[in-house]
């Protein structure tokens, strides 16, 4: 655990990929600070420390398999030694939900704005952001890795049967 850090302080961290498999996002939501989106030339270790400062456990959803591995590989961070981690899909799984984040989400009704976009569709967001320049595709994947985040929030709070707590709308985004 990175010294300093709260015994209660949580971040939620999902990961969005290109299509050669390299980091295009990486979205990290505090619930004392908001959300913090690491992107293109922003996602480095450096960064990625300091979003995380203070913060003791991470929540996930398939992130021992993925996100945790793939910021591993390509950042040498070791998010998985460093930081209390819980993964609801296990979490879900011993429940009985089954399917991927957004199959569960609907099942216990947490809702999205960009409801139909999954992973599969975010290399395609990121290439026409990085190929053609299309703003307004960057502006899709921002927002969908934001509601991953978000909602992993939402999520644990059902599944733990506790309240849900406010949600801090700042969102910073660092793309250098």
């Amino acid at each position: 655990m990175p010294s300093g850090a709260s015994l209660e302080m949580r971040a939620y961290l999902d990961i969005e990929t290109t299509f050669a498999g390299s980091i295009s996002v990486i979205g990290i939501y505090r619930p004392d600070c908001g959300t913090t989106q690491l992107v293109g030339g922003g996602v480095s270790d450096v960064n990625l420390y300091d979003a995380l400062e203070g913060v003791s456990t991470l929540i996930t959803f398939a992130g021992s398999s993925f996100d945790l591995p793939v910021i591993r590989k390509q950042l040498f961070a070791d998010l998985r030694s460093e930081f209390d981690h819980r993964d609801l899909l296990y979490v879900c799984r011993k429940r009985g939900l089954r399917g991927g984040l957004k199959v569960v989400e609907q099942r216990l009704g947490i809702g999205r704005a960009t409801a139909g976009i999954t992973g599969y569709d975010a290399p395609r967001l990121w290439n026409r952001y990085e190929a053609l320049g299309e703003q307004s595709a960057l502006a899709i994947l921002l927002k969908y890795n934001y509601e991953d985040v978000v909602n992993l929030a939402l999520l644990e709070a059902i599944l733990d049967n506790a309240p849900a707590a406010a949600l801090t709308p700042a969102v910073s985004v660092l793309m250098k």
